[in-house]
């Protein structure tokens, strides 16, 4: 395999603002001395920003439930809300579901009471606490390079203890760009964790950043499954074959048309592969700043394209029984949407439908929340769950919000209608 080259990222990023003033921690502006990016030779719009969360409550009547658009005899609905700036979902063995954030720094609680939720802040003031993993029937939150553990967190919501920080055992870099962790236990029963760059583009040491992470819980050690990997915000397993398959975002500042985000696969004889970053992206095309000799070789090429900056995220594999027979071991993937990229893209939820090769082919889901005509969104998924019955639960960051994705087969008589 290719050696990795270069200089090893060091030194101090920005910190993420907290939008809640009473979570606010003071940024650090200086800017990562080794990233590559060349704004000049984007041709594209400097002024571009990210986006930021709202810090308040967006009011139930308020979301976008009506613009969802899905295909016939898909229904959504608002399961939860009022959780600012809601991303990643898991659930307790008791039932209680838990909600991770990033900029806002809270992980909330969501508790079924059938047919109406309980939402609540459980824990608060950390530093982007997106990563959540259920393990033993304890809550582990991972809040950048610290992992804190809430024991019989589901017995004690009502007064929730000092975690046990055991973040000493996990050795994972400071560095607050990229750095927000989404977090799986495998088929394996070990517990999945990735490492992005603290770049947008920029060479790394590859022991530390930029790979994805398996630890075994019995003493923490872990091997690294995927290297060359920018940042993953979402990974699933296949319920068949077993193979870890996760998404990756693009560099940005490279033009507004690429290179592509990917949906990547790691085969049975790949693991410890390299996907590419810094020096080859998308299928195959070699990086405009950062230049080797032959730097798609020995490469895994993705699986599928995403969209150029379309921020795909959380995804599943889909192995209920309420959605019809083409879902089943499909996976279901969340757009975030564009910040870097002058017409938006992005903001909706697309299946990708497998083949017997290992690729995929891509097609659109949850739509509607990208008014194209405006240039606006009015939504951005983040996560995904299915639930045991076989429905669907999306996390919409931007109004802090949990919606169900339901099924029923429509009437064979009834004449067939666009979606809706």
């Amino acid at each position: 395999m290719r050696m990795m080259t270069g200089l090893w990222a060091v030194g101090a990023l920005m910190l993420a603002t907290f939008a809640d003033p009473v979570e606010a921690q003071r940024p650090v502006t200086q800017k990562n001395p080794l990233d590559r990016s060349d704004l000049g030779r984007s041709k594209q719009d400097p002024n571009l920003k990210g986006i930021p969360v709202p810090p308040t409550v967006t009011q139930v009547e308020r979301l976008p439930l009506s613009q969802i658009k899905l295909p016939r005899g898909f229904s959504a609905e608002v399961w939860a809300h009022s959780m600012p700036g809601a991303r990643t979902m898991i659930q307790g063995p008791k039932g209680t579901y838990f909600v991770g954030t990033r900029s806002i720094g809270r992980v909330y609680a969501v508790i079924d009471r059938g047919g109406t939720r309980d939402t609540r802040t459980i824990i608060q003031g950390l530093t982007q606490p997106n990563g959540l993993m259920v393990l033993g029937g304890s809550l582990y939150v991972f809040a950048i390079n610290r992992v804190l553990r809430y024991d019989d967190i589901e017995d004690k919501l009502d007064a929730i203890p000092q975690p046990v920080d055991i973040t000493s055992r996990f050795n994972l870099p400071p560095e607050t760009q990229h750095g927000w962790k989404y977090v799986k236990v495998g088929p394996d029963g070990k517990v999945y964790v990735p490492v992005g760059v603290p770049c947008n583009i920029c060479e790394v040491n590859p022991a530390t950043h930029g790979h994805i992470r398996r630890y075994d819980p019995k003493d923490w050690s872990y091997e690294i499954v995927a290297r060359g990997v920018r940042n993953s915000v979402g990974f699933d397993w296949h319920p068949v074959t077993k193979e870890l398959w996760f998404t990756d975002n693009g560099r940005d500042w490279a033009g507004d048309n690429g290179p592509e985000d990917e949906l990547n696969r790691i085969a049975k004889d790949k693991e410890g592969a390299h996907f590419g970053f810094p020096y080859c992206h998308a299928q195959g095309v070699p990086d405009r700043e950062i230049r080797v000799p032959n730097p798609c070789g020995n490469v895994v090429l993705p699986a599928a394209l995403m969209g150029p900056h379309a921020a795909a995220l959380g995804m599943t594999f889909y192995t209920g029984s309420m959605f019809p027979p083409a879902y089943r071991n499909a996976a279901i993937i969340a757009r975030h949407g564009s910040w870097n990229r002058t017409k938006r893209v992005g903001y909706d939820v697309v299946i990708a439908r497998l083949d017997a090769r290992g690729r995929a082919r891509v097609e659109p889901f949850l739509t509607g929340w990208l008014v194209e005509a405006e240039n606006k969104f009015l939504a951005r998924p983040t996560d995904l769950f299915q639930l045991k019955d076989g429905s669907l639960l999306v996390s919409d960051e931007y109004g802090g919000a949990l919606y169900r994705i339901s099924y029923t087969a429509p009437d064979k008589k009834a004449p067939d209608r666009p979606r809706s």
